[in-house]
């Protein structure tokens, strides 16, 4: 399923190393603006930068195609984290958005992520 900004989802991501994402995301990026944590789905990626949330939806057979998504933290209206339990089997976490223009999207993290470092960024810009 493709990661994007206007339907309401769910997405399973895995942790990626964050060099795995820079070079496709290096030319939107802002003055001060840098890359902080990465995940993918089969084929897509979403990227959480210390300004917003990028997603990259990788489209054709060859995966050449791609279509980018922004979202700043600051339209962000109410969020919420889950974090993985005690001594679970799999360590999942969930992070729940809803934006300012309806928009919700409900992200499932699988293994070992810091989702509590996830939470303090998102506050940083929506307090």
């Amino acid at each position: 399923m493709a990661i994007s900004f206007n339907q309401n989802s769910v997405f399973n991501l895995k942790p990626i190393p964050v060099e795995s994402v820079r070079n496709d995301v290096m030319g939107l990026l802002i003055e001060g603006e840098a890359p902080v944590m990465a995940f993918q789905t089969v084929r897509d990626q979403l990227v959480f930068t210390n300004k917003r949330i990028i997603s990259i939806d990788v489209q054709g057979i060859t995966g050449k195609r791609k279509s980018y998504g922004s979202m700043p933290y600051a339209k962000i209206q109410y969020f919420e984290i889950q974090t993985a339990g005690f001594m679970e089997i799999f360590p999942d976490s969930e992070l729940f958005l809803m934006f300012t223009n309806g928009y919700t999207a409900k992200f499932e993290f699988k293994g070992n992520v810091d989702i509590g470092y996830l939470g303090r960024m998102i506050s940083t810009y929506v307090l």
